[in-house]
């Protein structure tokens, strides 16, 4: 008799600062696309990792989102990158922090994951450890970053914010995660919010996969992706586990929204924001995308 073929799933997130009265037509457009690839790579077998990977990297580099190309400057006028990956089985990950004018800088942060001893690089030696292994670079960023969906100028001045990021569970059983940002608009030159950091923004295990967006300062005070994980890991329902950590964010003022997959296959997309940009898709259910409720 042949072996059933296992369970896989998958999410997706544009980021937890979808306005309310603005239209994310596009952004729909392009998440149902990209969900449809990931959709067809976790089918042909595709590992976990790659597809996370190939998912926020693709996230990056359309400029619809507050990631990559469409980052905005911080104070000192330059855009500054973050990024994260993690692989739940080996818990091996990989950051980037502070970054300038890479194009995919999950791409940098699953570098600094196989190619160093050490999960975080920042500044000028993520720079220079790109750099020495040959990652895409902005030639032109004056006329590379662009406002994303939804994003107006009145937007540069306030703490408007934006992250992508996916997570994945493969025909294998291994789940991963990987987030990036551009940060919030008008941040202080070398701020660091929660998405390049193991633990708050990014988390992957053997039973769940996490991926964070929204006010990172929160994020982090709340103990972000990793107390989901270690709720869900004690035994408390992932809907639960989710929820308890954006009260947690919203208690401490902030607002934010989640993406998780477990072992089991089951996806949460909530948020506590006006709304989330998203998708996901799995072996027993078709392709969901929506920004709003």
């Amino acid at each position: 008799m042949p072996n059933k073929q296992r369970n896989w799933a998958f999410a997706l997130h544009g980021g937890a600062g979808a306005v309310a009265g603005r239209d994310y037509a596009e952004t729909e457009k392009h998440l149902h696309e990209l969900a449809t690839a990931c959709r067809r790579e976790l089918e042909d077998g595709a590992a976990a990792l790659d597809v996370v990977e190939h998912a926020v990297a693709e996230l990056e580099s359309c400029g619809l989102y507050v990631a990559g190309r469409g980052s905005a400057p911080n104070s000192a006028g330059y855009v500054e990158l973050d990024a994260s990956i993690m692989d739940g089985k080996s818990r091996k990950a990989g950051a980037v922090a502070a970054l300038r004018d890479f194009v995919s800088p999950v791409g940098i942060a699953r570098g600094v994951m196989e190619k160093t001893p050490h999960v975080m690089l920042t500044s000028v030696g993520a720079q220079a450890f790109a750099r020495k292994h040959e990652f895409a670079e902005v030639s032109d960023p004056a006329n590379y970053y662009t406002l994303p969906v939804g994003v107006t100028d009145d937007d540069i001045g306030d703490i408007a914010h934006g992250t992508v990021g996916a997570v994945a569970l493969d025909s294998s059983g291994s789940l991963a995660a990987a987030t990036s940002t551009g940060g919030t608009f008008g941040k202080l030159e070398g701020r660091i919010g929660d998405t390049p950091l193991i633990g708050p923004g990014t988390w992957a295990d053997d039973n769940i996969a996490i991926s964070c967006t929204g006010i990172g300062e929160h994020i982090i005070r709340s103990g972000g992706a990793s107390s989901i994980a270690f709720r869900y890991k004690s035994g408390v329902p992932l809907d639960v586990a989710v929820q308890e950590m954006l009260d947690e964010v919203a208690r401490l003022g902030g607002d934010a929204g989640v993406i998780a997959a477990t072992r089991d296959g089951s996806i949460a997309m909530p948020y506590n924001s006006e709304g989330m940009k998203r998708a996901c898709g799995s072996s027993d259910s078709g392709i969901t995308v929506a920004t709003f409720e």
